[in-house]
């Protein structure tokens, strides 16, 4: 079950937490958590563990490079995350495949724009099938930032179901 006080939003790599895609889900859940992330992936992470500490039954919303942190925390620490919905996440960087995760069970759902051009569909389709066991992955008709359906989204059916 949802638990809106464990809702986190994690922004892009040249992004901040005004994004826009935050500011949408905001509007439907007030309690979203999102906080500012700067430096490298590792600097990130380790601004991240603070926030979700050993709390469970966490729902990471993840864009991009926020989308890789998420799928990196969910490998990790599966039993914390109850779910994932992750925006063209960069996968296919080297902090992920160079370690490829086991596979894990976490509820992982992806959004991808079919003319994605930043994160190829056709390296990162395979990269999550890998990965994740539960997965449902849609492509919709997008680039990169997904700022196309990101309002026609049913942002609730996404993040509750």
């Amino acid at each position: 079950m949802l638990d809106t006080k464990r809702l986190i939003y994690l922004h892009g790599l040249e992004s901040n937490s005004q994004t826009y895609k935050a500011a949408l889900v905001r509007t439907i859940y007030p309690d979203l958590l999102v906080p500012d992330f700067t430096g490298s992936i590792d600097e990130r992470m380790q601004q991240l563990y603070p926030i979700l500490g050993s709390a469970s039954n966490w729902t990471l919303i993840g864009s991009s490079f926020g989308g890789l942190m998420a799928a990196l925390f969910s490998t990790r620490h599966p039993a914390q995350v109850r779910k994932q919905i992750l925006l063209a996440p960069a996968l296919m960087l080297p902090e992920f495949v160079d370690n490829l995760p086991a596979p894990i069970d976490v509820p992982t759902v992806i959004i991808q724009g079919r003319q994605d051009t930043v994160v190829p569909v056709a390296v990162n389709k395979p990269l999550a099938e890998k990965v994740f066991r539960n997965l449902d992955y849609r492509l919709v008709d997008d680039d990169h930032r997904l700022h196309k359906i990101a309002g026609q989204l049913d942002w609730k059916e996404v993040i509750s179901s």
